[in-house]
């Protein structure tokens, strides 16, 4: 039975499932993100391995779900961000036990700088509802063909949006321009490697979302472009 919106209860299950792990990927990916590393001389925060699921989940719940639903998602994503931020800063106010040595360590992580959870929020905000914009101009543009085309074309376009806006408006007076390119250039590539790399799960993610009778197929040119 289908409810008002017209999606049956299944449907309505993995939408709820689906946004559950778009909400934890955000979160997480904000909190890891103070764990600093290092591969072959490239020091990238934790948080990427896990932000770029946030565009393919978004971009799977616009397939199937409409643009609307997808930035309703983005914006609980938003609320849920400065709740846990807020949360945080309550938590650190509070006056810590006398033999609890870890007040230090606790602000270290938890406790974000004003200026860099601006910086978060804002690119977070501004890339994705970029993305799903993008994403439906595409689709409209590809008559609803060639997913593998949007999902890339507005991940690809809406990470370096996301690189851009966040490094400038954390970093800009602090460190000289050419450094700021560098770290955009740096991390765009890294997330562009991702989200190239995450072709197949957006098929396999809308495949699921549809269901097992879904129209849903990829064309033997599709797939070709997608091992390509």
């Amino acid at each position: 039975m289908k409810n008002s919106i017209g999606f049956n209860e299944a449907q309505l299950n993995k939408l709820v499932l689906l946004a559950g792990i778009f909400f934890t990927a955000l979160l997480v990916s904000n909190v890891i993100s103070a764990k600093l590393f290092d591969i072959g001389g490239i020091v990238l925060t934790a948080g990427i391995l896990m932000y770029p699921l946030t565009f393919l989940i978004s971009d799977a719940i616009a397939e199937v779900y409409g643009k609307a639903i997808a930035k309703k998602v983005i914006i609980i994503g938003l609320v849920m961000n400065v709740l846990m931020i807020g949360f945080f800063y309550l938590a650190i106010s509070l006056p810590p036990a006398g033999y609890w040595p870890m007040q230090g360590e606790f602000e270290a992580i938890l406790g974000a700088v004003p200026r860099m959870v601006a910086a978060s929020l804002i690119a977070y905000f501004i890339s994705q509802m970029f993305d799903v914009n993008l994403f439906h101009k595409l689709k409209e543009k590809t008559q609803g063909k060639h997913l593998w085309l949007r999902n890339n074309g507005s991940t690809m376009a809406s990470q370096l949006l996301d690189s851009t806006i966040f490094i400038f408006i954390a970093f800009y007076g602090v460190m000289p321009l050419s450094a700021l390119f560098a770290m955009i250039g740096t991390q765009y590539l890294v997330k562009l490697a991702i989200a190239a790399a995450d072709t197949p799960f957006i098929y396999l993610t809308v495949r699921w979302l549809r269901g097992s009778n879904s129209e849903t197929t990829i064309s033997s040119k599709e797939a070709a472009a997608n091992v390509s």
